[in-house]
């Protein structure tokens, strides 16, 4: 039997939602431009925006003098000071929240060393941004390193960050009624916020390698997210690349994060004992440019097995883009070669001629940014709703 065809008022409602989400990803448009975009009329476009600006989602304004003949078509913008949600990315050694406006605008931040108590903390800094009474709340996106159960928010896995079968979304829920919680793993929304916003822009088929202690991926197939069946996709640092390797905190022996995570590099570098984090990663590859035998040999290392599971990750997946995010970024860019050389004695012909290894353009804001476009997913699903 077929679906019955959309209503009317179903189809207008998609329609509200594409001409927001246009707006809110693309930033300042005119109605003329909208209407090339979009595929719709003028006069469609005009009542859509007209309906938004009515319930305060964006605003039209006349556009700067173009020179042009003729009266130029408005420009529509996202009301990025009133429409905002929250966001926050919990790391291993700091957590960053910020308020964040419709059209991915920051609009306030603030970053503090990882508690003991992060709910009671994150939900401290949620409640400490100045808001105006009138302004509209629409939710709060956390990014985390660990493994995330789509449908609460339960942190099934976050051995680096003492976490396991935390209720993470309840007990956030529960402190912050008045918002809708979405919680994700941090490479998940950080291929997000590239893909919308950053260098992945106009890349349907993407991977976001995201390192901070361990290993993660995001992974944009076919323009969509793949999160797998209950959330848990995209784990790509419990790969199993060396049975014979290292035993991993998760308790299997030999995953990738044991040959190119953070305290592998330090290891084999000989690094002064209890030092982790970007300094310690960025002061070896110092150490390597300068000369260093011992620091040259651990970059060449971990660059040769992140190659070795980028190539296969390349074989799975045939992406156009593989970015190289946290950590990862600096690792990447002192073992360029080795990564390469790994994917092209490994990759597929078919699938490795046309990918491009790349570094994230959103920085450490692409956590912030992926974890609020899940906040404003329902209003830009339903901006009437």
């Amino acid at each position: 039997m077929r679906s019955p065809a959309p209503s009317q008022e179903e189809i207008r409602r998609q329609n509200l939602g594409a001409l927001l989400r246009f707006v809110h990803e693309r930033g300042r448009i005119s109605r003329a431009e909208l209407t090339t975009e979009l595929g719709l009329n003028r006069s469609t476009i005009g009542a859509l925006t007209a309906e938004l600006a009515e319930a305060g989602l964006v605003t039209e304004e006349a556009p700067r003098e173009t020179g042009r003949a003729g009266r130029p078509s408005l420009t529509v913008r996202a009301c990025s000071d009133s429409i905002f949600v929250y966001a926050a990315s919990i790391e291993v050694d700091l957590v960053r929240v910020a308020r964040v406006g419709l059209g991915g605008v920051i609009l306030d931040r603030v970053s503090f060393p990882r508690p003991v108590d992060v709910v009671g903390a994150l939900t401290s800094a949620v409640q400490s941004f100045t808001v105006d009474s009138a302004d509209r709340r629409i939710g709060l996106g956390v990014a985390i390193v660990g493994v995330v159960r789509r449908e609460d928010g339960m942190v099934r896995l976050g051995p680096h960050i003492g976490m396991r079968d935390e209720p993470l979304g309840d007990q956030l829920q529960e402190r912050l009624p008045q918002l809708q919680i979405s919680v994700a793993n941090v490479a998940d929304v950080c291929a997000l916020s590239e893909h919308t916003r950053g260098v992945a822009i106009g890349c349907d088929n993407v991977i976001y390698l995201y390192g901070d202690v361990g290993v993660g991926a995001g992974i944009i197939a076919g323009g969509h997210r793949v999160t797998g069946h209950g959330g848990y996709g995209g784990e790509v640092g419990h790969m199993v690349v060396n049975p014979s390797g290292t035993r991993c905190e998760c308790g299997s022996r030999g995953c990738w994060d044991t040959e190119i995570g953070e305290q592998t590099l330090l290891r084999l570098a000989e690094s002064k004992p209890d030092t982790s984090g970007q300094e310690a990663i960025l002061a070896v590859i110092d150490r390597a440019a300068r000369g260093d035998h011992v620091a040259q040999a651990a970059v060449r290392h971990v660059g040769d097995w992140l190659g070795f599971g980028v190539a296969n990750l390349v074989n799975i997946f045939n992406p156009e883009l593989v970015i190289f995010g946290g950590t990862l970024r600096d690792v990447y860019l002192a073992s360029a070669a080795q990564v390469r050389s790994r994917l092209n004695s490994m990759g597929l012909p078919a699938t490795r001629e046309h990918v491009r290894l790349r570094t994230p353009t959103l920085g450490d804001d692409a956590a912030l940014l992926g974890a609020a476009e899940l906040a404003f997913e329902p209003l830009l699903r339903d901006p009437l709703g």
